[in-house]
């Protein structure tokens, strides 16, 4: 039976890395104006990445059970 918490955690997971990763190596010029001067994709892709993993964690989790 498919477990729909592989794909979804798997999803935000990888776009999770990929906005931190943004996040990380970016100018900081780019977000004085916008969001105030904090880095919203960096924060934005750890909240994801740590959804993911959850998501992840529990398919798992259940299954083991």
């Amino acid at each position: 039976m498919l477990d729909i918490r592989i794909p979804m955690g798997l999803m935000f997971a990888i776009f999770g890395i990929i906005l931190a990763l943004f996040g990380f190596f970016s100018k900081p010029n780019i977000y004085d104006m916008h969001s105030l001067g904090h880095n919203i994709n960096l924060s934005w892709g750890g909240f994801m990445l740590v959804f993911g993993g959850a998501m992840l964690f529990f398919a798992r989790w259940k299954n083991q059970n």
